[in-house]
């Protein structure tokens, strides 16, 4: 199974790879991973005033604070993971990235502030819900 694992590097995506790690079923190496992480995108204004050089670094340097706990998860079950940074509207970046990969399952953890609805899922789940096209496992 081709499984694309959102993840924002909060305590939500901390319960996610726990409830993944304690569930065979979508846990090991029969499957392929790719780990999606968006940035927001820096405002237009701001952007105007930094370097091209100084933005690409901003943006990876927040993609791998997340990255880095995540790749030493899957290092210590020694599987391997495709970590995929990508900049924009969060919810739209993961729901373009799940439709366009060819994946079979998108995973992620779940806030659940907001609205009653977002209070459920949150504003980010609740987007890519409405978004995406394949299954999605919410984990809280």
């Amino acid at each position: 199974m081709k499984i694309l694992l959102a993840v924002d590097g909060s305590a939500y995506t901390k319960h996610m790879l726990a409830y993944v790690a304690g569930h065979p079923e979508w846990f090991g190496s029969n499957h392929q991973y790719t780990v999606v992480h968006a940035v927001p995108k820096v405002s237009p204004h701001a952007a105007s005033s930094l370097s091209r050089e100084m933005l690409d670094e901003y943006y990876h340097d927040e993609v791998e604070k997340v990255f880095e706990p995540i790749r030493a998860f899957f290092e210590q079950h020694g599987l391997q993971a495709e970590f995929v940074g990508m900049t924009g509207h969060v919810a739209e970046v993961i729901s373009q990235k799940a439709d366009s990969g060819g994946f079979d399952l998108l995973m992620m953890g779940s806030h659940g502030q907001g609205s009653v609805l977002n209070m459920v899922m949150g504003s980010v789940a609740t987007k890519v819900l409405a978004g995406c096209k394949l299954p999605v496992l919410l984990v809280r």
